[in-house]
C-alpha cells in the first residue's frame, strides 16, 4: 500500500508541473504575441533611410545569364 501511494504521490508531482509549465508557456506565448502586435514591419523607415532599387543593366537577359549572375552572387 505503501508503495501505491508513493507512486500516485509521483505522479500528482509530475502532473502538476507538467501542467505548471504549460500554463507558464502559454501565458509566455500571448505575452509576445502581444508585444509584437503592433509592430509594423514594413512602415516607411525614419531617418536617414535610402530606398534600394534594383538596375537592369541588360533588358535582354535571358535565363542562363540570369541563372549564372545568380550563382555567382547569390541574388
Amino acid at each position: 500500500m505503501e508503495k501505491w501511494t508513493k507512486t500516485v504521490k509521483n505522479m500528482l508531482k509530475i502532473f502538476i508541473l507538467f501542467t505548471g509549465f504549460t500554463i507558464l508557456f502559454y501565458y509566455a506565448i500571448i505575452w509576445v504575441n502581444l508585444e509584437y502586435q503592433d509592430y509594423h514591419r514594413y512602415d516607411e523607415p525614419e531617418g536617414s533611410a535610402v530606398k534600394v532599387t534594383s538596375v537592369v543593366e541588360e533588358q535582354n537577359d535571358n535565363w542562363l545569364n540570369r541563372l549564372i549572375f545568380f550563382y555567382l552572387n547569390g541574388e
